[in-house]
């Protein structure tokens, strides 16, 4: 759950949030626990892939839950930018992501399947939120999230390649 962190500041233009901030920050929390939840189910198929990809789904892997990794401080630092807190822990995550876990025994198609469908779902919770922040006039959070929209589309890509017949 989000909350709105109390400022420690006299200024009246320093506490005061942009309206819609917290719908924003609310949407931003729910792609925030979306994105870990993903960077994780990633790093888990990383370890556990198997068969004759191995390699190459072992390194696109890789690629795919750092660049997630990554993404994570980003989300978070521009709830607290709206005055938010960010959602942290496992069952405040948990409560807000829409991706499932994964079954480490599934094969390299199936987690190759199951993360493109998570990466379109994403794309869905970042469309979401760029309404929220073109509400709410929110420049920098928009720029934000077509960064990772593009980020989340050619992920997509990349899976939905890799799984193509030859």
């Amino acid at each position: 759950m989000l909350t709105q962190e109390t400022p420690k500041t006299s200024s009246p233009a320093a506490s005061a949030p942009a309206a819609g901030a917290n719908q924003v920050a609310l949407a931003l929390g729910k792609l925030l626990a979306d994105t870990h939840a993903l960077y994780l189910k990633t790093h888990g198929y990383h370890w556990n892939v198997r068969g004759p990809q191995f390699p190459a789904l072992h390194h696109l892997f890789e690629e795919q839950y750092k660049s997630l990794w990554a993404s994570l401080d980003e989300i978070a630092e521009r709830i607290r930018a709206l005055g938010a807190l960010a959602p942290q822990g496992y069952a405040s995550m948990a409560n807000l992501t829409g991706v499932k876990d994964g079954d480490p025994h599934w094969s390299a198609q199936e987690m190759l399947r199951d993360l493109l469908s998570d990466h379109e779902q994403v794309c869905g919770t970042v469309k979401a939120a760029i309404q929220a922040a073109e509400a709410a006039g929110d420049a920098a959070t928009v720029d934000l999230l077509n960064d990772r929209l593009a980020a989340h589309e050619k992920q997509a890509w990349m899976l939905r390649a890799t799984l193509a017949p030859n």
